[in-house]
């Protein structure tokens, strides 16, 4: 399984870490085609290499035309859930946006359709926050730690005025995340960087076992005496010593239903996921009254069980739901890339034991590749799948 261990010895924003992606080796040709996708007004995505205290790093400069700073969280949700990015890049970036938004509502004691984002609410903000979540994905990453964070001092000019340092929203963010200060007087961690760690990450202190692939350095726009104004992202597999710890607990959240319009089920099945399920699927019933139903039934993790009950409260025809916890155990699953007469498409492995159990193309790609090529998506399929088992990778 790949993990991406965030060192935030100085810092982190979102900047920083779409700089850290591009140095790992995630292009920033694919970051421009796919956040073509996100409909956004013009702008400009531009890497260049830069020193920061004798350490190179990438900065990555997003110039933008628009001049809007602010915009709800229902405003940018709605701008993710109408695009044709990736599945797994809409579901991190709006649980992304989704937790930077409970933060600004409760320390604004504000209800969250209520809140609008300032800075994070630009084109700028916002491309580095999607743009991080599709270079998560190029990389094939689908799991994260964070190191304890160097947050700084002293107090920042924000569009509510000056502030302490952390950020009250980063503050909150950040809440029961190890964070320290070297005193620096200066916003190391900003509240993008902040709700992307703290969405992301499962573990936090020092680096996890891993077998390092790939480094990449981020630089922010500060110039630090006696550091570096750079967050650290190291890539790799996790060793057999974490991926043995594979079992985790589970909530599964069930709703019988037999009186709802069949066209609203895939509407819920994808505000589900959105909203953070790792699974959602239908199973046909026979139920009182000899009436067809059908059983719809969520697997998540145990965080989020209240809030998928509310949804399934406010979007299907139910009066109750059931819930209980279970076990899973998933095989650690890796990625390759393969160059088909198509383009490029991500090849999902499992192992057990270091032998390898499934070969499968990543659906996204294929499809993506098939609608643009014109050809059958079992064509491109095939294709993925003789290209990767010619190319002898293991």
């Amino acid at each position: 399984m790949k993990l991406a261990y965030f060192d935030c010895f100085s810092g982190i924003s979102g900047d920083m870490t779409l700089g850290a992606l591009v140095d790992a080796g995630c292009s920033a040709d694919l970051l421009r085609g796919e956040l073509k996708y996100l409909q956004v007004p013009g702008w400009t995505l531009t890497p260049e290499k830069v020193w920061k205290n004798g350490m190179a790093a990438t900065r990555v400069r997003v110039q933008t035309e628009d001049q809007q700073k602010h915009r709800s969280l229902a405003t940018i949700l709605e701008l993710l859930n109408n695009s044709n990015l990736a599945l797994p890049v809409r579901d991190r970036a709006s649980r992304i946006f989704q937790k930077l938004g409970e933060a600004e509502a409760h320390v604004h004691d504000a209800p969250l359709d209520k809140v609008h984002f300032h800075e994070v609410g630009a084109v700028d903000a916002i491309v580095d926050i999607v743009g991080s979540c599709i270079g998560f994905h190029a990389l094939g990453i689908e799991r994260f730690a964070c190191s304890p964070l160097n947050v700084g001092g002293g107090t920042a000019k924000m569009a509510h005025g000056v502030l302490p340092v952390p950020a009250p929203a980063t503050a909150r963010l950040l809440q029961g995340a190890p964070t320290f200060s070297n005193g620096v007087q200066r916003e190391l961690v900003t509240p993008t960087g902040a709700a992307i760690v703290a969405t992301l990450c499962d573990f936090f202190g020092p680096q996890p076992p891993m077998t390092v692939s790939a480094i990449g350095y981020g630089a922010g726009t500060a110039d630090l005496e006696g550091q570096p104004n750079v967050v650290r992202i190291m890539i790799g597999d996790s060793t057999e010593q974490m991926l043995s710890a594979s079992d985790e607990e589970i909530s599964i959240i069930e709703a019988n239903l037999d009186d709802m319009n069949p066209q609203i089920y895939g509407y819920v099945l994808e505000k589900a996921l959105l909203a953070g399920a790792l699974d959602v699927y239908t199973t046909a019933l026979q139920m009182k009254k000899n009436r067809p139903g059908t059983l719809l039934t969520i697997l998540c993790r145990p965080e989020d069980t209240e809030a998928l009950m509310s949804l399934l409260f406010a979007e299907t025809t139910t009066f109750g739901v059931r819930r209980h916890r279970a076990q899973r155990r998933a095989l650690p699953r890796e990625w390759v890339n393969v160059s088909t007469t198509y383009g490029s498409v991500r090849i999902k492995l499992s192992r057990s034991n270091g032998h390898i159990l499934h070969v499968t193309p990543e659906y996204d790609d294929c499809r993506k590749l098939a609608v643009e090529k014109r050809v059958p998506l079992q064509q491109v399929i095939s294709e993925a799948l003789r290209t990767y088992q010619a190319s002898g990778k293991s």
